[in-house]
């Protein structure tokens, strides 16, 4: 599905308020800015605030791209016990685990080979509405 959208030519200052009607360029395909791997890639909406002390909220929508291989500290969505949860993925020398990034060691899930956790794919993008 292709969604176009208006894109100004004119940056969004932080200062004081300029009129940019006259700036439209061209629109834009929000598919070619944020996805980079279509057939990899999916839209999922969190539910839950485990994951609010690092900007994801309940009702946010997760742009996630399952062919990209996690690094330290990327957030990602993991199947843990048949069920998909957003977290993020930490690396400490040999030991793979999820965390909700606060700092309660209990939230830990380790990732190893007699778990029953695997990454489903990475978080690209976070879209949440301020409304």
């Amino acid at each position: 599905m292709k969604l176009t959208l208006p894109f100004y030519l004119h940056k969004a200052g932080a200062g004081f308020p300029s009129p940019a009607t006259d700036y439209i360029e061209e629109d834009i395909d929000l598919n070619i800015h944020l996805i980079k791997n279509t057939p990899a890639t999916f839209i999922i909406r969190v539910q839950g605030k485990s994951m609010s002390n690092v900007g994801i909220y309940d009702g946010d929508l997760l742009i996630v791209d399952k062919s990209i291989k996690p690094k330290n500290f990327s957030t990602v969505i993991a199947n843990v016990h048949d069920e998909l949860v957003v977290k993020s993925f930490i690396k400490e020398r040999s030991l793979q685990f999820l965390s909700s990034g606060s700092q309660n060691f209990e939230d830990r899930i380790i990732i190893n080979e007699d778990s029953n956790v695997f990454i489903w794919g990475v978080v690209t993008y976070v879209i949440h509405s301020k409304y």
